[in-house]
């Protein structure tokens, strides 16, 4: 697929990608990217894909950056698909590069990783989190972008903050960008970055699962796949932080928008009959988390993500939550449409 010489280093990040594609306090479901660049040609996961397979299976898409990068420079809309600039030559599977595509080619270096590190996500909703990575990432070459949806727009914010020598991006509601010219050197400041930036959760006691079960009934919710998606429910704190809206992307493309909190008394059957629908998992206050009955493997990671991510924010702190508008923008935007599909999500 590459020359000789990049063959090796694709292999390695290959390697790294599924390392850090099994740690669900990095990566969740299909979330996250990693990228090589090999002259011209950018190697990047595939949409939809999950990093944890890239030793297993072929997930990397060969992207033509030139053109691709004109057209993010222009502002062409065209730069919001980057399927339109792969080489197909090289893509015998047909797969579409990943949604963050343009991220990755405007970053010079080599090899680029974007993670949805639930230390970074933690500080990224609060409103003050330029002022606390400021505290923590100092004598590193940083920026924090805003959040922007996803695609073009988040390439031109980055654009528009990228000065020489930064390799470390913390987006707003989003996650992390590192890079580096090798793929050792991206892994050492990864680490580096996310124990910088790591906080410690809030305990959360042990979920009631016999109170779980008799809520669920006949309904065909069950349990989540990890015990430790049960903490944005038992957890008050993290509850509140919930129930009040969407805090980053992936969330609403796996789990819908915001969380749905049962009312005191409500069991499974009385919360679909309030809200005239069966949302994807439904947080018991103090109890646990219920999941709906078809809820696919990238659910159950978003659900955990949310515990994960809530139990971390400063319970004090103001925090950013998506707009309606840009939950939408989510929701009816066809490249997530697409992720959705790949990945069984309701």
């Amino acid at each position: 697929m590459t020359s000789p010489v990049d063959a090796p280093e694709l292999a390695a990040l290959r390697s790294l990608s599924a390392r850090i594609g099994h740690s669900p306090h990095l990566i969740q479901a299909a979330g996250g990217n990693t990228s090589l660049k090999a002259r011209d040609t950018l190697w990047i996961k595939a949409s939809g894909a999950w990093l944890k397979d890239a030793v297993a299976e072929d997930i990397m898409v060969p992207v033509t950056m030139s053109p691709l990068l004109s057209a993010v420079e222009s502002r062409d809309p065209a730069a919001d698909e980057p399927q339109a600039f792969t080489n197909e030559a090289l893509n015998p599977r047909r797969l579409r590069p990943s949604i963050e595509t343009t991220v990755h080619a405007l970053m010079p270096q080599r090899v680029v990783l974007h993670v949805h590190c639930v230390h970074t996500i933690s500080l990224a909703v609060q409103a003050d989190c330029e002022a606390e990575a400021a505290r923590r990432l100092v004598d590193l070459r940083w920026a924090f972008v805003p959040y922007f949806r996803p695609g073009l727009p988040l390439a031109l914010a980055i654009a528009e903050r990228l000065r020489p020598g930064v390799d470390v991006l913390v987006l707003g509601n989003h996650g992390l960008v590192v890079a580096a010219e090798t793929v050792a050197e991206a892994e050492i400041l990864l680490r580096r970055v996310t124990m910088l930036l790591a906080r410690p959760a809030r305990p959360a006691p042990e979920p009631d699962i016999d109170a779980l079960r008799a809520l669920a009934g006949n309904s065909g919710y069950s349990l989540p796949a990890d015990i430790e998606a049960h903490g944005a429910a038992i957890d008050p704190e993290s509850c509140r932080m919930a129930e009040a809206g969407s805090l980053y992307p992936d969330h609403v493309i796996f789990l819908g928008p915001g969380s749905v909190v049962a009312r005191p008394g409500e069991d499974v059957a009385r919360v679909v009959e309030r809200r005239g629908t069966a949302p994807m998992s439904i947080l018991f206050s103090r109890i646990g988390v219920l999941m709906r009955g078809d809820a696919g493997a990238s659910a159950h990671a978003l659900q955990r993500c949310l515990a994960d991510v809530t139990a971390r924010v400063d319970a004090a702190a103001p925090l950013n939550y998506l707009t309606a508008a840009e939950t939408d923008e989510l929701i009816n935007w066809d490249a997530e449409q697409y992720r959705q599909k790949l990945n069984g999500a309701a």
